[in-house]
């Protein structure tokens, strides 16, 4: 049976299968970021592993990961007094460019990871894993992997990391190598690497058809695809789905705070001018007063409306562009920080979608662009290339195949 046809099939759970409980049955823990977009891939990965007859387990910020995973899921809390996340978070958001990312390594990822070495230590030697799985954001995972001799992956939810060189810029690359080096000299490890790509085994949750050519990448790289989304339990008025016309999402995700307000204004001229309907997703008061073929929402089931909708507006996120192009749906991004501006350029070169400023942006530059991508087929074609791509890979199931081969 071919993965793609495998990742298609209902799982065993849905099937009322109770799982194979393998007598060589190994221990995974993942080590996490505060962050959705890298906790949410793990998740339908933990949860292939387990039909599989597997121990999984988490390492993270539990006021963040524990609503995210599964209920019952096992979940070691790695918080700690020397970093506040949320005054972390404050910062960066009001951050742009190279200050950004200057301030995401010094500010963040490295404060972060240093503490949350004695915490993932500890869930070491109460979970005794067998692999672990280190999120590219969070270095202790791989500094306690190496320091134990412990088989480890990275868990890469970005593929922005896979341009050469992975920041896009050589100085700045030069400079997050030392950063991460470091790091791992502060921890007693006196032969550093790039904690970003394990020597074990990457996972890639992407394809070449969104990042370009993979084969110059080692073997130990899997380009496994996105991993499905866990469906949000939220209300919504599908009546509102109803009407003749293209739907349209907006969202510029679940970081960006109030700099999204001049965008969703532009997006609501727009949208006005236009015979769609569009679902913004926003804080009330931050488009404006919308127009009356605009529905604001401040949360939204995602993964249950893509269906239904004919293009998607956004600001970039991994997780949003690559379940946006899993259901084969043309994108217009406009990036905002960090990995946006790669990923935005990576959906323009794959000819999915139409890259837009975002603090810039005029009515007609983004009335142009979205009507593009509503009329042009072309969009939509490239899209479905990248969703076949998506399918063909294996998603969780490969991933787990990758894990279980590393253990």
């Amino acid at each position: 049976m071919s993965r793609a046809r495998r990742a298609a099939m209902p799982s065993l759970a849905e099937m009322g299968v109770t799982p194979f409980q393998d007598t060589h049955a190994r221990r995974f823990l993942f080590v996490v970021p505060p962050l959705n977009g890298h906790v949410n891939p793990t998740v339908a990965l933990g949860a292939e592993l387990t039909l599989r007859g597997h121990q999984v387990a988490w390492a993270g910020h539990p006021g963040t990961v524990a609503p995210l995973l599964e209920p019952g899921a096992r979940l070691f809390p790695t918080e700690d007094e020397g970093f506040t996340l949320d005054q972390a978070r404050e910062a960066w958001l009001k951050l742009r460019g190279l200050t950004a990312l200057r301030f995401m390594w010094e500010d963040f990822i490295v404060p972060l990871g240093h503490s949350m070495v004695p915490a993932v230590e500890a869930a070491v030697e109460e979970f005794r894993p067998d692999v672990i799985v280190s999120d590219q954001q969070t270095p202790a995972g791989a500094v306690v992997a190496r320091r134990r001799g412990l088989p480890w992956a990275t868990s890469a939810t970005t593929s922005a990391e896979f341009v050469q060189p992975p920041s896009g810029l050589p100085k700045v690359d030069e400079w997050v190598t030392s950063q991460l080096a470091e790091f791992q000299r502060a921890h007693g490890l006196t032969d550093p690497m790039d904690l970003r790509f394990s020597d074990h085994l990457v996972l890639a949750f992407s394809t070449a058809a969104l990042i370009g050519d993979t084969e110059r990448f080692p073997d130990h790289f899997a380009f496994v695809g996105p991993m499905p989304s866990r469906r949000a339990v939220t209300d919504f008025p599908w009546e509102w789905l109803e009407a003749p016309v293209p739907h349209v999402l907006v969202s510029l995700g679940t970081v960006s705070g109030p700099v999204g307000e001049r965008f969703f204004r532009i997006a609501a001229e727009v949208v006005r001018e236009l015979d769609v309907r569009a679902v913004f997703v926003s804080p009330p008061g931050g488009s404006g007063a919308p127009p009356p073929n605009v529905l604001v929402r401040d949360h939204v089931p995602q993964s249950a409306l893509l269906p239904h909708l004919a293009a998607v507006v956004t600001h970039g996120g991994h997780n949003t562009v690559c379940e946006t192009l899993a259901h084969g749906l043309p994108l217009v991004v406009a990036p905002i920080r960090d990995d946006q501006p790669v990923i935005a350029r990576q959906v323009a070169a794959a000819g999915a979608g139409i890259t837009v400023r975002f603090s810039r942006v005029r009515v007609d530059e983004l009335r142009e662009a979205l009507t593009a991508v509503l009329s042009d087929e072309a969009y939509r074609s490239a899209a479905r290339r990248v969703q076949s791509s998506f399918a063909a890979a294996g998603g969780a199931v490969e991933a787990a195949d990758r894990l279980e081969k590393l253990s």
